[in-house]
């Protein structure tokens, strides 16, 4: 059974860096992305519908999280592939973090401090995946890069953040289970 792939990778106009995709978020954290429409009233951010105008490469990160960790390789399709990949380190890297003990604040502080932490981009010599994406250009093209990623994390903490404490101040058993987990054997 192969990898869940992007939805994203038909899509066209989309600003590449190396050869990593910088495509819309539906975002409230400062960055280069284009910025997608919020979502429509009465419309959950953890039911989005794929076909929604707000649908975004975060929202597919976290629903394929479950079912893309189970695969130790992953052919890579395109640009919005590669964006699919990092997410999916950074929220395994993310989970990593949490403990079943921690509440909701505590996790919070620990997932922003991931966001923020420094990361390695493509091209970088601690970057996990440099054998799959190419290095960015130029100090502006890599700058560029650096602030997207920054973005990407900074969102998805806070959605994956929304997940796991959906019920309240208890963190879902569900998604701790993943906290040994890697995909493809790598951490970010």
């Amino acid at each position: 059974m192969p990898a869940y792939h992007s939805i994203f990778l038909q899509d066209q106009d989309v600003r590449v860096i190396g050869n990593f995709a910088l495509l819309p978020l539906r975002t409230r954290t400062r960055g280069p992305a284009y910025t997608l429409p919020a979502l429509p009233p009465g419309t959950s951010e953890l039911e989005i519908d794929p076909d929604s105008e707000s649908y975004d490469p975060l929202d597919e990160i976290l629903s394929l999280f479950r079912a893309n960790t189970f695969f130790r390789n992953f052919e890579i399709k395109g640009p919005a592939d590669r964006l699919l990949i990092y997410g999916i380190l950074f929220v395994s890297e993310c989970l990593g973090k949490l403990r079943p003990s921690m509440g909701k604040k505590e996790s919070e502080k620990a997932l922003l401090n991931t966001a923020l932490d420094q990361f390695a981009i493509p091209g970088d010599a601690s970057f996990p995946l440099n054998q799959a994406f190419e290095a960015p250009r130029d100090r502006q093209d890599a700058e560029t890069l650096r602030q997207y990623l920054s973005q990407v994390r900074q969102e998805l903490a806070m959605r994956l953040l929304a997940r796991i404490y959906a019920d309240g101040n208890t963190p879902s058993k569900w998604w701790l289970s993943f906290t040994k987990r890697k995909f493809m054997g790598k951490s970010l």
